[in-house]
């Protein structure tokens, strides 16, 4: 069975995450991934534990070649590794791939049928267009931390990078937008996504509001601002549980599972309106309720009865989940010494490109050889390049 992207070659300069996150999307789908280092290694290979959970988790199955693009050869080298490539994947510094003579210019006045897809931190026509950026960033300028926590405490950050992991896929969507494009009409294409415009669009029901209303939303911690019970905590005998009930047939028959149908009555309680307005005195009386319950029982009594709730679940917990475990989502994978580890798939089921064991991520310079091979250069050549370090090849 053919994959969808069989036959496609995409190179990768990204470092970090949107960037290779792009290209570990387009690799599942079936394409030839080359992700292309510096002889140092990519910035995520020095900064330790961190470092080697993104590599492990954006880079499986990528072809790696260490390069010096601060020397032409190696500048020739991209050039030629794109030559047979159909997608340009990139995140380096605003600048730094044109100072390399690689920008989207240079590289698609050689090649216009190529894709150039770039992830930047704030976009590349504001006055923000030279700025570094990076994850933490886009959340706060986004406005995403300033509606993150509770009302009366300091802005938060969500507890992952959701804005780089979002580009990613934002960015691979893009990419395959365009690659369609090419397929119909034989034309390549400039793709850009930032991170700041991925982490505005991110939140859109809260600009919906806004935009209809002209108030900026607050922060609420978990409960939402406009209904109730709506994503709010249930603390529970033996953990804890979120629910949300705040349609009045909904919140009816929460109230008769969990044995208190009187609170419907209750004119604090009679209408949505009434329970935002007395959201503490309405999570009082739920949560003296769910203390009596365990977790299990709190779910087997909701859920059948479509009651939405869900447990909130440690990292140990959802990966023995059920679901998440029947899904296949976390799959097993040849590290470049040959040791198998745990790793996340991407999240889809697709015929066509099953989730199957495949090797994980590439060791510094591990198909340097390999690929330069490929290109016409000799043994010889490549030993002359790396005895210059301007490759590096893995032993």
């Amino acid at each position: 069975m053919n994959a969808p992207l069989e036959g496609v070659r995409v190179v990768d300069f990204g470092q970090f995450i949107a960037a290779p996150a792009a290209a570990q999307i387009l690799g599942d789908l079936g394409a030839d991934v080359v992700k292309v280092e510096p002889v140092t290694g990519e910035a995520a290979r020095v900064i330790g534990l961190y470092g080697e959970a993104i590599l492990r988790t954006y880079n499986r199955g990528k072809r790696a070649v260490a390069l010096d693009l601060r020397d032409p050869r190696g500048q020739e080298i991209a050039h030629r590794l794109i030559e047979g490539a159909d997608i340009v994947v990139q995140n380096l510094r605003p600048g730094v791939m044109e100072r390399f003579g690689l920008g989207a210019s240079a590289v698609r006045a050689k090649r216009p049928e190529v894709i150039y897809a770039t992830v930047s931190g704030f976009g590349l026509h504001g006055p923000s267009r030279n700025r570094p950026g990076l994850d933490i960033a886009a959340q706060a300028e986004s406005g995403i931390m300033s509606v993150t926590g509770e009302r009366a405490g300091e802005p938060q950050r969500v507890g992952f990078p959701v804005v780089d992991a979002a580009a990613g896929h934002v960015l691979a969507q893009a990419v395959l937008g365009a690659y369609v494009r090419r397929l119909r009409f034989g034309r390549g294409d400039e793709v850009e996504v930032s991170l700041l415009e991925v982490a505005v669009h991110l939140q859109g029901s809260n600009w919906g509001e806004y935009l209809l209303t002209g108030d900026p939303p607050l922060r609420s911690g978990n409960g939402q601002p406009t209904v109730a019970p709506a994503a709010d905590v249930m603390p529970t005998a033996d953990g804890a549980l979120v629910v949300s009930a705040y349609s009045a047939p909904h919140f009816e028959r929460l109230c008769r599972l969990i044995g208190r149908p009187d609170l419907p009555a209750d004119e604090r309680f009679a209408s949505n309106q009434a329970r935002v307005a007395h959201r503490g005195e309405l999570l009082t009386e739920l949560r003296a309720a769910f203390a009596e319950l365990t977790t299990d029982e709190a779910m087997e009594l909701l859920t059948p009865n479509g009651v939405v709730a869900g447990r909130i679940g440690s990292y140990d917990e959802v990966i023995k989940n059920p679901d998440v475990v029947a899904s296949g989502l976390f799959v097993e994978a040849l590290g470049a010494d040959g040791t198998p580890h745990t790793t996340l798939g991407s999240p889809w089921q697709l015929g066509s490109a099953p989730r199957t064991p495949g090797n994980g991520a590439p060791a510094l310079g591990q198909h340097t050889a390999e690929l330069l091979g490929q290109l016409g250069f000799s043994a010889p050549e490549i030993d002359a390049l790396a005895a210059d370090s301007v490759v590096h090849v893995n032993a």
